[in-house]
Protein backbone atom coordinates (compact mmCIF):
# COMPACT_ATOMS: atom_id res chain seq x y z
CA UNK A 1 0.00 0.00 0.00
CA UNK A 2 3.05 2.58 1.10
CA UNK A 3 4.53 1.44 -2.37
CA UNK A 4 0.99 2.85 -4.42
CA UNK A 5 0.40 5.97 -2.43
CA UNK A 6 4.27 6.59 -2.63
CA UNK A 7 5.57 5.67 -6.76
CA UNK A 8 1.86 4.48 -8.34
CA UNK A 9 -0.61 7.09 -7.65
CA UNK A 10 1.75 10.07 -8.31
CA UNK A 11 3.05 8.55 -11.65
CA UNK A 12 -0.74 7.65 -12.73
CA UNK A 13 -1.41 11.05 -12.13
CA UNK A 14 1.10 12.68 -14.56
CA UNK A 15 -0.12 10.48 -17.18
CA UNK A 16 -3.88 11.78 -16.76
CA UNK A 17 -3.15 15.74 -17.16
CA UNK A 18 -5.76 17.31 -19.42
CA UNK A 19 -4.16 20.74 -19.80
CA UNK A 20 -1.04 22.17 -20.09
CA UNK A 21 -0.17 23.76 -16.70
CA UNK A 22 1.06 27.59 -16.51
CA UNK A 23 4.20 29.03 -14.52
CA UNK A 24 5.50 31.99 -13.73
CA UNK A 25 7.29 32.49 -17.39
CA UNK A 26 4.29 31.01 -19.42
CA UNK A 27 2.14 33.98 -21.53
CA UNK A 28 -1.09 35.26 -20.41
CA UNK A 29 -2.48 34.86 -23.56
CA UNK A 30 -1.97 33.06 -26.76
CA UNK A 31 -0.08 36.51 -28.59
CA UNK A 32 1.94 37.28 -31.45
CA UNK A 33 3.72 40.85 -30.73
CA UNK A 34 5.78 41.55 -27.95
CA UNK A 35 5.76 38.38 -25.65
CA UNK A 36 8.49 38.78 -22.11
CA UNK A 37 12.07 37.23 -22.94
CA UNK A 38 11.73 34.41 -20.59
CA UNK A 39 9.19 33.29 -22.60
CA UNK A 40 10.11 34.00 -25.74
CA UNK A 41 13.38 32.37 -24.98
CA UNK A 42 11.61 29.04 -23.40
CA UNK A 43 9.60 28.98 -26.53
CA UNK A 44 12.70 29.04 -28.81
CA UNK A 45 14.39 26.53 -26.63
CA UNK A 46 11.65 23.63 -26.20
CA UNK A 47 11.55 24.01 -30.06
CA UNK A 48 15.31 23.38 -30.21
CA UNK A 49 14.68 20.41 -28.23
CA UNK A 50 12.07 19.17 -30.56
CA UNK A 51 14.49 19.22 -33.32
CA UNK A 52 16.66 18.25 -32.34
CA UNK A 53 15.22 15.12 -31.27
CA UNK A 54 13.10 14.66 -34.73
CA UNK A 55 16.68 14.94 -35.94
CA UNK A 56 17.67 11.88 -33.79
CA UNK A 57 14.76 10.23 -34.92
CA UNK A 58 16.33 10.43 -39.02
CA UNK A 59 19.28 9.23 -38.66
CA UNK A 60 18.54 6.25 -35.85
CA UNK A 61 17.28 4.72 -39.37
CA UNK A 62 14.58 2.73 -37.51
CA UNK A 63 11.62 4.21 -38.76
CA UNK A 64 10.25 8.01 -39.51
CA UNK A 65 7.47 9.36 -37.19
CA UNK A 66 3.97 8.75 -38.10
CA UNK A 67 3.02 12.12 -39.97
CA UNK A 68 6.04 11.33 -42.36
CA UNK A 69 4.47 7.75 -42.66
CA UNK A 70 1.15 9.79 -43.33
CA UNK A 71 2.86 12.32 -45.42
CA UNK A 72 4.44 9.00 -47.70
CA UNK A 73 1.26 7.33 -47.77
CA UNK A 74 -0.70 10.54 -49.03
CA UNK A 75 2.23 11.30 -51.30
CA UNK A 76 2.36 8.16 -52.85
CA UNK A 77 -1.67 8.38 -53.56
CA UNK A 78 -1.64 11.99 -54.99
CA UNK A 79 1.60 11.86 -56.73
CA UNK A 80 2.87 14.71 -55.10
CA UNK A 81 6.50 15.00 -53.51
CA UNK A 82 6.37 14.51 -49.83
CA UNK A 83 7.28 18.51 -49.26
CA UNK A 84 4.07 19.38 -50.59
CA UNK A 85 2.20 16.09 -49.10
CA UNK A 86 3.21 17.40 -45.59
CA UNK A 87 2.00 21.14 -46.26
CA UNK A 88 -1.86 19.81 -47.46
CA UNK A 89 -1.64 17.41 -44.14
CA UNK A 90 -0.50 20.57 -41.95
CA UNK A 91 -3.36 22.87 -43.51
CA UNK A 92 -5.62 20.21 -43.49
CA UNK A 93 -4.50 19.61 -39.88
CA UNK A 94 -5.15 23.59 -39.18
CA UNK A 95 -8.26 23.57 -40.56
CA UNK A 96 -9.31 21.19 -37.69
CA UNK A 97 -8.69 24.10 -35.03
CA UNK A 98 -11.78 25.78 -36.19
CA UNK A 99 -14.40 23.80 -34.12
CA UNK A 100 -11.75 23.70 -31.38
CA UNK A 101 -11.83 27.66 -31.41
CA UNK A 102 -8.13 27.46 -31.23
CA UNK A 103 -6.06 30.64 -31.64
CA UNK A 104 -2.46 30.42 -33.75
CA UNK A 105 0.35 32.37 -31.89
CA UNK A 106 3.88 33.39 -32.49
CA UNK A 107 4.92 29.87 -31.09
CA UNK A 108 2.64 28.44 -34.28
CA UNK A 109 4.98 30.47 -36.57
CA UNK A 110 8.29 29.65 -34.70
CA UNK A 111 7.05 26.19 -34.90
CA UNK A 112 7.88 25.61 -38.66
CA UNK A 113 10.86 27.78 -38.39
CA UNK A 114 13.26 26.51 -35.70
CA UNK A 115 12.61 23.12 -36.51
CA UNK A 116 13.26 22.68 -39.73
CA UNK A 117 16.74 25.07 -38.87
CA UNK A 118 17.31 22.55 -36.30
CA UNK A 119 17.09 19.21 -38.42
CA UNK A 120 18.77 20.86 -41.16
CA UNK A 121 21.62 22.36 -39.16
CA UNK A 122 21.95 18.93 -36.96
CA UNK A 123 21.66 16.12 -38.91
CA UNK A 124 24.39 16.23 -40.85
CA UNK A 125 26.49 16.13 -37.91
CA UNK A 126 24.34 13.33 -35.87
CA UNK A 127 25.36 10.51 -37.66
CA UNK A 128 28.44 9.27 -36.05
CA UNK A 129 26.03 8.65 -33.50
CA UNK A 130 24.71 4.96 -35.40
CA UNK A 131 28.33 3.97 -34.48
CA UNK A 132 28.30 4.09 -30.96
CA UNK A 133 24.40 3.86 -30.03
CA UNK A 134 21.78 1.46 -30.91
CA UNK A 135 19.16 2.29 -33.01
CA UNK A 136 16.66 1.17 -30.33
CA UNK A 137 17.82 3.26 -27.93
CA UNK A 138 18.26 6.35 -30.57
CA UNK A 139 14.91 5.82 -31.52
CA UNK A 140 13.52 6.45 -27.47
CA UNK A 141 16.39 9.29 -27.07
CA UNK A 142 14.80 10.98 -30.05
CA UNK A 143 10.83 10.09 -28.90
CA UNK A 144 11.91 11.63 -25.28
CA UNK A 145 13.63 14.68 -26.64
CA UNK A 146 10.79 15.52 -28.78
CA UNK A 147 8.13 15.25 -25.73
CA UNK A 148 10.62 16.71 -23.75
CA UNK A 149 10.96 20.03 -26.33
CA UNK A 150 7.13 19.81 -26.79
CA UNK A 151 6.89 20.20 -22.77
CA UNK A 152 8.77 23.48 -22.56
CA UNK A 153 7.42 25.19 -25.42
CA UNK A 154 3.50 24.43 -24.89
CA UNK A 155 4.12 25.82 -21.55
CA UNK A 156 5.34 28.96 -22.77
CA UNK A 157 1.58 29.59 -24.42
CA UNK A 158 2.53 31.45 -27.32
CA UNK A 159 0.91 28.94 -29.50
CA UNK A 160 1.29 25.23 -30.24
CA UNK A 161 2.06 23.83 -33.83
CA UNK A 162 -0.63 22.66 -35.75
CA UNK A 163 -0.52 19.03 -34.41
CA UNK A 164 0.31 19.63 -31.05
CA UNK A 165 -2.57 22.50 -30.97
CA UNK A 166 -5.29 19.44 -32.41
CA UNK A 167 -3.88 17.34 -29.18
CA UNK A 168 -4.56 19.85 -26.47
CA UNK A 169 -7.29 21.08 -27.82
CA UNK A 170 -9.39 18.17 -28.40
CA UNK A 171 -7.78 17.18 -24.79
CA UNK A 172 -9.06 20.15 -23.19
CA UNK A 173 -12.29 20.36 -25.04
CA UNK A 174 -13.13 16.73 -24.05
CA UNK A 175 -11.48 16.93 -21.01
CA UNK A 176 -9.41 13.60 -21.73
CA UNK A 177 -6.04 12.92 -20.60
CA UNK A 178 -3.03 14.21 -23.08
CA UNK A 179 -1.09 11.50 -22.86
CA UNK A 180 -4.28 9.39 -23.90
CA UNK A 181 -5.07 11.70 -26.91
CA UNK A 182 -1.53 11.93 -28.24
CA UNK A 183 -1.44 8.38 -28.68
CA UNK A 184 -4.90 8.02 -30.40
CA UNK A 185 -4.18 10.98 -32.67
CA UNK A 186 -0.63 9.26 -33.96
CA UNK A 187 -1.52 5.94 -33.78
CA UNK A 188 -4.81 6.75 -35.95
CA UNK A 189 -1.93 8.96 -38.39
CA UNK A 190 0.29 5.91 -38.65
CA UNK A 191 -2.57 2.97 -38.97
CA UNK A 192 -4.14 5.57 -42.11
CA UNK A 193 -0.53 6.17 -43.62
CA UNK A 194 0.65 2.39 -43.70
CA UNK A 195 -3.06 1.96 -45.23
CA UNK A 196 -2.16 4.63 -47.92
CA UNK A 197 1.19 3.18 -48.54
CA UNK A 198 3.70 4.90 -46.31
CA UNK A 199 6.99 2.86 -44.61
CA UNK A 200 7.15 2.59 -40.98
CA UNK A 201 9.50 0.85 -38.80
CA UNK A 202 10.31 0.16 -34.59
CA UNK A 203 10.49 3.22 -34.24
CA UNK A 204 7.43 4.43 -35.85
CA UNK A 205 5.92 2.44 -33.40
CA UNK A 206 7.78 3.63 -30.40
CA UNK A 207 6.93 7.02 -31.06
CA UNK A 208 3.92 6.83 -31.77
CA UNK A 209 3.28 4.01 -27.86
CA UNK A 210 5.37 6.78 -26.11
CA UNK A 211 5.57 10.38 -26.97
CA UNK A 212 2.37 10.64 -25.34
CA UNK A 213 3.63 9.87 -21.78
CA UNK A 214 6.75 11.45 -22.51
CA UNK A 215 4.71 14.69 -23.50
CA UNK A 216 3.33 14.30 -20.11
CA UNK A 217 6.28 14.01 -17.79
CA UNK A 218 7.53 16.95 -19.50
CA UNK A 219 4.64 19.24 -18.74
CA UNK A 220 4.68 17.71 -15.49
CA UNK A 221 8.41 18.32 -14.86
CA UNK A 222 8.95 21.47 -16.27
CA UNK A 223 6.21 23.01 -14.53
CA UNK A 224 7.68 21.39 -11.38
CA UNK A 225 11.27 22.27 -12.06
CA UNK A 226 10.70 26.25 -13.46
CA UNK A 227 7.80 27.64 -11.73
Amino acid sequence: MNLINTYIKPLSKIFLITSVPHTSWSALKTEFFRPRLKTFFSLCFGLFIFGLGESVLVISNNGVTPWTVLAEGVAEKIDVGIGLSTFIISVLVFLLWVPLKLKPGIGTIMNIFIIAMTMGGVIPHLYFLNNILDPLFLSFLGTFLVGLGSGIYLIANLGPGTRDGLMTGISKKYGKPISLVRFTIEFSVVLVGWILGGTLGIGTIIFAVFIGPFVSISLKLVSSLYK
